[in-house]
Parts: C-alpha cells; structure tokens; sequence
C-alpha cells in the first residue's frame, strides 16, 4: 500500500510493503481452474464475478461456467491457519446461444440468501438456482435478453429472519432492453409491475428508490409511485441534448409476464439547466487531475442538478420514448403486453435485432448506496482519465463535496457506514469510517485498488489516497492485466496471526540472554545468594516451571486472539486468485509505518535522521490518537511502546544528532501512554539492570515489543551505538530516566497494573541509582537549590518498596545521611540513631548533608519514647558535645522525663565532661541546692587545676586587679568588668560560675561547705581575691573582707553593697532571692558602714580618699553618726568637704527634734483630753459621804 497524497505537513512517509494502508490483501483462495477443458493459460478464460454465502464461494468464469467451493474451517488448534476450498461443483448455466462469437460468459451472480434462490446471468440469460448446491429451481425458467438483475433494497438485510406466519420473499429488478421488471421471488417468481426505462444495465435500490444507468445517463426511480428524476450523463462527452434512445444490444421482446395494473406510469424529467454546469465540472476536475495525478482533493461542484417533479398531462402519454429526453415533461407508458405466467418453461425470442457497436467513449456506469440516503455516482470523460464520484439525494440533489479518482474506475465498493451517520441495523456492526474502493488498470504492471475517504467533508481534512497493489504474479501468462471487485453478500472473518502475535505478551527474560553491552557501568551488582544472572534465572524458572508458562502463553494468545479477528465482504480477483480485501488492524497499518530505525543504525548520519524523525512525527500522531473500542485500545497502547522504545533506543545511536529535552519529553510521554512495562527500560540501561526484579511469574510484554529488546540485545554490531558512561550517564539520559520513573510511582495503588509489587519495587531501586547519580557532590551551600536532592530525599522518606536493596544502594554509595532518612520512614529508631552516630563518629558526611548533625541528633531524641536509646545515645551526644547532649535530659520539650540521680550516673560512667554542665541545669535552672556543693567541687577544679599548671593563668588574674584598680570613678563592679572582658575559655567561665555560687546570696545557695571550699582558695589567695572576700563574708570576718574590697581590689561600689548586704548576694544575686531574713539590722548595717568609712580614710591616695569618704558620708550619711564622724575625720579636713554630710545630718537633727516637739505636744493634747474625760465621769457618779 502507498499513500497517493501529496500532504506533506502531517503525512508520513510509510515504507512501501503494502501493509500501511486502510486496506490489506488475504488469500480466499488461489489455482482456481477456470476451464474444465484446457489448461487456463491456453484460453482467454478469466474470472468474471464472485459471491459468498455461509462458508460457499461461487465464481463465474468468461467461460460460462459457474464453480461452487464449499469451505473446509482450519484446525481449530491452529487459528493462524486459513481456511481452505474444495470444488464441489461446476455448473453450466442454461443460455440462448448467439450466432456471434465473444459471449461474457457468467455476468452475474444474485444470492437471495431470505429465500435461498440464486439468480445467475449468463451471456443474458437469468437462470434460477436454490441455495446453497445449486440445483435449478422453478423449472427451466429462464429471462433473456437481460443486461442486469440486481436492486435488492439495502435498507433490508438479505440474511435477516422473517417473523412467524411471513412467506420469506425477495423483490429484485430485472433490466430488459426496453423496461425494467420488478419481480418478487419466492415459491415461484412473480412480476408486480413494469417500468418503461429503456437499456437500463445496473440498478441499487433504496426502499421503493432505485437509481438506475443505461450506457449514457444515470436516473432516479420510484419503483412504487413510478417517478423518474432524470440525472446526468456518465460521459461528459455524450451531450444530453443529442441523445436519441436507440435501444441497446439484443433488444427483444421481454420473456417473462408479469401482472400489473392500468395505472399510468408518470415520470417527470428533471429540469435540464444545471447539466452544462456539472459537464463543466467534469471537464474541469479531469484537467486538474490530468495536471496532478498524484493530488488527492475534493471538488466543488459549480452546478447543482436542480429539479422538481410535475404531473404530466394525457396529451404527453402517446410521446415516442426517442424524444424523451427533450420534453421536461415525460410520461413512460407501461407494456400491455401480456403473457400467461410461467412457471417451468422458456419462451425464446427473436434475437435477430441488430447488435449496436458501444460508442467509442463508453464508460462503465458505477452506483453505489454508502447511506440510507444517498447514492454515489461517477462520471468522466474516457476510461483512460480522471473520474468524479458525485452524491446525490433520493430527490436527486447534490450531498456532499465530489470524490476525485486517478483514473476512471473498473468497478467501485463502499466499505463502512460513515463518520456522522446514523446506524441502521443491517450497518450497525460496521466499521465506522467510511471508505470508497476502486479498481484501476494504470498499465500492465500497476494494477490495483484506489482508496479514499467519502465520508469526510471538504475543510474537515485533505482526503488522502490510498494505492493497493494487487500481486502481479498471479497474473495469467499471455494474458491482459485484469482485476475484478465485488461487495460479496456474506461476510467472513480473516484471522491476523500476525498481530496476534505483536500483541500478545510473551516474557521477557532479561538476566538469560546476554546483553551485548559494557555493564561495567552498573553502579553496583546486587546481592544475592548466587551472583551470577545464570544462577539467578534458575531459582526464578524453579517457581515458574516451563509447564505454568506454556499455560500463560496459550493464555495470552486465547486472549488476543479476539483482536486479530476482522470481518470482510470485499473480494478482488486477478487472474486465477482471489483476495479478501480487509480493513487492514490498526495495530499492523501504524506498526507498518513505525520506521525501524535499529535495522538502518549503522547507515549514514542523514539516514538515521531522517528516520528518527520520522519516528518523531509517528509518536505525535499516536499521542493524538483517541482510541474507541477495546482493540484500538490494545493497538495504540503497544504502538506508543514500540515507537517510544525505538525513539529512546536510536538516542544511543552515534549517527543520530543529541536528542533534545522536547524530544526526550516525547518519548516519555509515548511510554508512559502505551504503558510499557518500566522494568524493559532498565533491562536497557546496564547500571539499571540489576535492579529489575522479575517476581515469581516473570515480565510479559507484547510479542512486538520483545522483539525490539531481542534484536537490540543480539545486535552484531555495538559500536553503532555509544554506550559509554558519558552517554549513559549524561544529564538528560539520567533526567528523562528520573522523570519516566517517577511518573510510574505516581500510579501505586492502580488497580490495573498487573504485577505491581514486583513493578514498583524495580521502579524504586531504579529511580534511587539515577537520582544518586544525578546528585553528585554539591557545595552545603547549594543545598537548598539542589532538586534532585530534595526529590532523592522525598524517595525514600515516603516509602520505598525495595528497602533492602536500597540499604545496599545507599552503603555502597556511602550516602548514610538519606540511609538515615529511610530507616526514619520506617520507624526504626534504632538504625537511625546508630547510622547517625556512624557519620558524626567517622566523618562520613558525603555531600555535607549533615552540617548540624549533633543538633539532628538532640531533636530527634527529644522526639522519641525509648528510654534505653535515649539514654544511649545521650550520653554518646553528650561525651561529643556536653551542652547539647545534656539537653537530651533537660529539655522540657522532651518526651520523656528523667531522673536527676539517674541522669547523673549515667553521665558519671559515659560521659564525664557533660556532668558539670548537666549540674548548673539542676542548679541554676531547676534549683537543685542539694547538687551545690558538688558543683563547686567541679568549678574549683576546673580553675585550681588550671592554676596549678598554667603560670600564665596567675597572670591574667593579677593583671586584671591592676587593671581594675588603675581605673578612675565612675567605674563598674569588679565582677562586671571581668564578665564584659572575659576569656572564652573553659576557666575563665567555670570561675564566673563559682563566684556566682559563692556571692549568690541566697540562703539555699549558700548552704556549702565553707571550710572545705576556703581550703581549696586559700592556697591561691593572691589570684582568687574576690573568692576569699567571699568566704570572708560567709565567715564575718567583715573587717578583712572590706579591707580586701577597699585595697586588694579598689571596688568600692562593692564594698558598699557589702555593707547594705551583709556580705551576702553580693556578685549579681538570682532574682528573688534577697529577703527581709537575709537583710543585716540597722545596727549591723551602721556598724560595716563604720569599718567602711575607716578603710576609706586610709586610701593612700590622699584625692580618691578625700571623694570615696566624701560620697559615702553625703550618700550613706543617714547610717553614720555625727559625733562619731567628727572625731574620726583629720582635723586637716576642710568643713566644706563634709558639708555634704553635715547639711544632712543636722537637716535630720532638726527633723528628728520637730517630731519630738510635735509628739510631746500631742502628747499633752491627749493627757488634757484623758484629765477632760475623767471629770466628766466623776460628775456624773455625784459624790457620796462615807462614815
């Protein structure tokens, strides 16, 4: 088959196998003996006509012999297998022997399947015959001279049962010379009515519509309201106006009566205006088509055939048939001639009459019915030229766009019930697209079927041209092409073996043949108890005995055998063989176009181009493709596989130039559309083949797409293909592979997916090597725009089916981070504990994927209930980092609460550094006093023990007393300024802690063993001054702890603090923690102040002397009294210095002396008030005289 369409935008250049076509050729049956009496290729012997009916094929010879075949089915255990025909008779059908030589022999077989007659016609003769032997029936009734039987109506289905108590009959029309019969066949034949049409030599009906052709014109019929529409001509050189009626060959009286009625037949001509316009068209699509034969296009017509019918008046009855064609006006007289009826006998004629020679430009006449409604006419110039299908109404009126043939036609055939067009129920089961064949003679090597669309409209799509070859060496030698074709009566069903076995599933066994491919690629082989594919093959094939997969092969074939049934009632013949011409399976017509690009892999850079491309297009078309039935279903599905797999297969290929992105996204969405089995794509790649698990029952695919993986698996020649790491492994290979695979894990859960846990567990082991390949090393910063990471993590943190093998993906590739993630997605608390401690322990954070990985770790035991794991691995955080492991144990947020005690042991036996740390939680935050003392213990050993070996540390201390006494008031406390310039080191803090234990000045706090901590700081007096100051406070030794403040350290804010204080709280007391118990008396309070004032005032420094005395009398004087101020100030002193002082004090003597006046005033008030109140009483009780 090869496409006559010069389309160039959406057509694809098909390899010219005859296979790509609507349409394919099947043998119904070949050798067929022509003549009994001499070999076929010694006479002029060819076949004529053919029907079929219920497994009986009957073939009429130019030898007037008729030949009944009765089919023998095939083996039923062999469907690929065709049926054969023996010969169960050869019949020579009665006929009025002409004196002239050259008779048609056998012209027309008619098969009544209703009323199991058959009508035959040969050399113009009817014979009637029953069915299915052939036996004469009715007598020897014969018809001649006839030149048609025919005009069943199609709107009734010949073969369909006829209700109860109903006389099964058909009615047919019978062309005579000068009428036409309408006979009705049942027991015996019947005429019912004649109608005048003269020459009449074809005839298709619809309902009481018959559209009938002489040698000139085609006409319009109603067979029951005898009406006639004129029509036009056949030839566009026979002109309408000069036709003459001059009757046809062997015009006789008719032989066969009929009973009809006195009506008059009134037929009304069709107005003749249009007919110069449709000549015009004719002549017009004949030029084109002369200029480009190999241009497929629908023509308009410029005239339409505009007529209405009129009821002709009685003057006209007597008008001779010659001037028919003149008057618009026709009435056509029926015979009154009549004959008895016969029932078995045969009344010869006068065969004498002139035989007229066929006008030079005679065309066959060619009617067709392809709807209920419709006929399709085709007209021409001469046999040679372009011919021009038209479509007409039942009232005669133009339908659709015109139909444009190469060539003028032999025979045409209209298969299927067209697009748009309602079923009726004799075309229910047809196909639905539409199409028109035609046979043609091009020359003696080309001949063949035309095939085109009819049923598509002009606008909707260029209507393509099909070219069906017919075998040339079947022709009969020395004789003239001839080719034949005919709608047979019965239909029979054609078995495609052939995509039966492209769609039916074969297995696929990757791990048994060899691939002729490096594997040394492969990211890693997979771990199994035999490591060879060999050994591997064999614990698979011990499951899957050889017995259960022949089973599922005879299965599958059972199963798909269905889609390789197709129906046909369109027969060709040439020669001596017949073919069934068969709506060629979608499956095999685009499997047929799919341009097998591996088989020219090794041809030049233009070829495989230009093949790949036409791949690309084939994908686009099948993409576009909307399938209707279950077949077509099938058909695509395996046809986007073959094509995508091809596709994917020639991107390897050095002669094809790089697949581009848009390219690739074609080839996914052909795989993922035709829902190829994704593990035949890793069977492809050889890193990914290890990766394929082929479960118990094994891979299936089609028979079709195996092939493919065979031929490329077996192909000689691997060096057409770069199958290097660089093209293995390029970004856009890994990229379409990530994609592909995961569009497959979106369909987990699909109901229809066979095998889906073998499936899914491949899809994830394949989809984890390529995004581990895809993720090659990044800098920590790229982290977050690293997608393929984050994809790699979504994998594999949403479950994976293959999870033992991804553990050995992810070990070998030492990616223990996003192994960690994958036992997280199982909840194995265990083994992500464990491999986080791998990595922090050994330094194994590939990809810095674990930059805060200490942090991970205190989270996700905060989030977890399993005590002996947190346990374990917080004391193994907190011996590698003790702040953070100690929050393991701290933290409120924690799921689970711990035991101080318990905690504490632990931490003593694994992880000793995060103790001390561990105590200032419970200190400090949980307020634990009962953990102090150890604590202290820990602090004073830190800085003793830094001490005893660092001299340097000595220093720092000393240094930092000068520094601070070197500075001028205002300055901050001491215990500030080493908090605001303090070292960041261990010491330095743990001694900020302490001094923050031992000055708390709480009560609580302050319950630690003062002699032994005074031990320990004795020893470093001269470096741990406010420590002993501290300890001095703690043991009322108040006057050296002043001194020490006042001349060790000069900071006097502190000492003042001491006094009010007690010496207690005096280094940044807790908030809260000072109350009115821990507050010194008044008494107390004056007599520090005392002590301070006196270490004031022996400052050396004569100015710091004279303003520290000076601010403490002005600020504190209230706690110091006059007198004794006055004596212990030098009498050096100016009184301006302590005036300050002295305004307050005696401002506070006056205050004081006022409230005593103002009291002992109130005072006499009262005592006048009290003196009042008791006269009153003693007047009221009156007085009494006592003796």
């Amino acid at each position: 088959m090869r496409s006559r369409s010069t389309k160039k935008s959406d057509s694809i250049e098909c390899r010219h196998d005859g296979e790509t076509g609507p349409y394919i050729l099947r043998t119904l049956i070949t050798g067929v003996p022509l003549s009994a009496e001499a070999e076929a290729g010694d006479k002029d012997i060819h076949i004529t006509c053919v029907e079929f009916l219920d497994q009986n094929l009957y073939i009429g010879t130019s030898a007037s012999e008729l030949l009944h075949y009765v089919q023998i089915p095939p083996n039923p255990g062999d469907q690929a297998s065709s049926p054969s025909y023996i010969l169960a008779s050869r019949i020579l059908p009665a006929f009025h022997q002409s004196q002239k030589t050259g008779l048609p022999g056998i012209q027309q077989i008619l098969l009544l399947p209703n009323v199991h007659k058959a009508c035959v016609l040969c050399n113009w003769t009817v014979t009637f015959y029953s069915l299915p032997e052939l036996s004469p029936v009715f007598g020897n009734t014969q018809v001649r001279p006839c030149n048609w039987i025919g005009g069943i109506d199609l709107n009734i289905d010949p073969k369909a049962d006829v209700e109860d108590n109903v006389s099964p009959s058909a009615t047919i029309l019978v062309s005579l010379n000068k009428k036409i019969r309408l006979v009705k066949i049942n027991e015996t034949p019947r005429g019912l009515r004649t109608i005048d049409f003269s020459g009449s030599i074809i005839s298709v009906r619809r309902d009481s519509y018959a559209c009938v052709a002489d040698e000139r014109s085609y006409a319009l019929l109603d067979v029951d309201r005898l009406l006639k529409i004129p029509l036009f001509a056949i030839s566009s050189l026979n002109d309408p106006l000069s036709q003459s009626g001059v009757p046809p060959p062997n015009e006789t009286a008719d032989t066969f009566s009929s009973e009809h009625t006195n009506d008059t037949l009134l037929i009304k001509e069709e107005t003749l205006k249009g007919q110069g316009s449709i000549q015009g068209t004719i002549l017009n699509a004949a030029k084109t088509i002369r200029s480009n034969i190999n241009i497929a296009q629908n023509s308009n017509i410029d005239g339409a055939v505009e007529g209405t019918q009129e009821k002709i008046s009685e003057q006209d009855l007597s008008a001779p048939a010659s001037n028919q064609s003149f008057s618009s006006l026709i009435q056509i007289k029926p015979s009154n001639t009549a004959s008895p009826q016969h029932t078995s006998s045969v009344i010869d004629q006068d065969n004498t009459s002139l035989k007229l020679t066929k006008p030079s430009n005679f065309l066959k006449p060619h009617i067709v019915s392809p709807t209920p409604q419709e006929f399709l006419l085709v007209t021409g110039i001469g046999q040679n030229d372009p011919g021009v299908g038209m479509f007409v109404n039942l009232e005669g009126d133009p339908t659709r766009s015109t139909l444009e043939f190469s060539q003028y036609p032999l025979d045409i055939v209209v298969d299927g019930r067209g697009v748009g067009v309602e079923p009726t129920p004799s075309t229910v089961n047809y196909e639905e697209e539409g199409y028109v064949l035609a046979s043609m003679i091009c020359n003696e090597n080309d001949f063949g079927i035309e095939i085109q669309r009819w049923d598509l409209n002009l606008g909707q799509n260029d209507n393509e041209k099909h070219w069906l070859r017919i075998p040339s060496e079947f022709q009969i030698n020395n004789l003239p092409a001839s080719i034949g074709l005919r709608s047979v009566t019965d239909v029979e069903e054609i078995y495609f073996s052939e995509a039966v076995d492209k769609l039916s599933l074969k297995r696929m066994r990757p791990f048994q043949t060899k691939f002729n491919l490096d594997e040394s690629n492969s990211l890693h082989p997979k771990t199994f108890t035999s490591t060879t594919d060999e050994s591997r093959d064999q614990l698979i094939c011990e499951d899957l005995s050889t017995k259960q997969e022949n089973k599922r092969i005879e299965e599958e074939r059972q199963f798909s055998r269905r889609f390789g049934r197709a129906q046909s009632r369109i027969v060709v013949w040439s020669g001596n063989c017949i073919w069934w011409t068969v709506r060629n399976p979608m499956v095999l017509r685009l499997d047929a176009c799919i341009p097998n690009i591996l088989d020219k892999i090794y041809q030049s850079n233009k070829i495989c181009s230009s093949l790949y491309q036409q791949l690309l297009n084939m994908i686009g078309i099948l993409l576009n493709h909307e399938a209707k039935t279950e077949t077509e279903y099938l058909s695509l599905a395996y046809l986007r596989q073959r094509a995508g797999l091809l596709l994917f297969l020639s991107s390897f290929s050095k002669f094809v130039c790089p697949v581009s992105e848009s390219d690739y996204r074609k080839i996914e969405n052909a795989l993922l559309e035709g829902g190829i089995d994704p593990r035949v794509i890793l069977a492809i790649i050889p890193f990914l083949r290890n990766e394929i698990d082929e479960g118990i029952s094994g891979i299936w695919i089609h028979g079709g797409i195996k092939d493919v993986i065979d031929n490329f698996i077996k192909d000689p020649a691997p060096e057409s293909f770069d199958l290097t790491e660089k093209t293995l492994v390029s970004d856009q290979t890994l990229h379409f592979l990530k994609r592909y695979l995961t569009a497959w894990r979106k369909k987990k859960g699909f109901g229809s997916i066979a095998n889906e846990y073998e499936i899914f567990k491949s899809v994830d082991a394949g989809l984890l090597v390529v995004l581990l390949k895809l993720d090659r090393p990044v800098l920590a910063c790229s982290l977050k725009t690293n997608s393929v990471r984050l994809e790699l993590y979504d994998l594999v943190d949403n479950g994976i089916d293959c999870f033992e093998r991804a553990i050995t993906l992810l070990e070998s590739e030492k990616r223990l981070y996003v192994l960690s993630r994958l036992y997280q997605s199982r909840n194995m608390e265990n083994k992500v504990l464990e491999t986080w401690q791998r990595i922090l322990d050994n330094d194994l954070d590939i990809g810095s994927e674990f930059l805060e990985g200490e942090k991970i770790v205190l989270d996700y035991l905060l989030s977890i209930h399993i005590i002996p794991l947190i346990e374990k691995f917080g004391v193994w955080l907190a011996a590698r980092n003790p702040k953070l492991g100690v929050q393991v144990f701290a933290e409120e947020c924690s799921q689970v609460k711990h035991e101080p005690s318990r905690v504490l042991d632990i931490l003593r036996s694994g992880a000793s550094a995060a103790v001390k740390d561990y105590l200032e939680y419970l200190v400090f935050q949980k307020r634990h006093n009962e953990y102090i003392n150890e604590l202290i213990v820990y602090y004073l050993d830190i800085v003793t023990e830094k001490l005893e070996k660092s001299q340097e540390s000595k220093l720092i201390l000393r240094q930092s007393y000068e520094s601070y006494r070197a500075l001028r008031p205002p300055k901050p406390t001491y215990h500030q300024f080493i908090t605001e310039n303090a070292i960041q080191e261990e010491w330095w803090q743990s001694r900020l802690r302490l001094l923050h234990l031992l000055g708390g000045g709480q009560d609580s706090i302050s319950n630690y063993d003062f002699n032994a901590v005074f031990k320990r700081i004795e020893p470093y007096g001269q470096e741990l001054v406010p420590e002993l100051i501290i300890l001095d406070g703690r043991k009322a030794n108040h006057d050296k702890a002043l001194r020490l403040l006042i001349h060790g350290l000069g900071d006097y804010d502190t000492a003042i603090n001491y006094c009010l204080l007690g010496g207690t709280g005096i280094y940044h007391p807790v908030s809260g923690t000072i109350t009115r118990d821990t507050v010194p008396s008044w008494d107390q309070q004056v007599t520090l102040f005392r002590v301070l004032l006196s270490e004031f005032l022996n400052i050396e420094d004569v100015n710091n002397c004279v303003q520290q005395t000076s601010d403490l009398l002005e600020r504190f004087g209230s706690w110091f009294d006059i007198e004794y101020v006055l004596r212990v100030i030098p009498d050096t002193w100016s009184v301006e210095l302590i005036s300050g002082f002295l305004i307050n004090a005696i401002g506070q003597i006056v205050r004081e002396r006022g409230k005593i006046l103002t009291v002992k005033a109130l005072s006499g008030a009262e005592n006048i008030k009290a003196n009042l109140e008791l006269i009153g009483k003693i007047n009221a009780a009156g007085f009494s005289i006592e003796t």
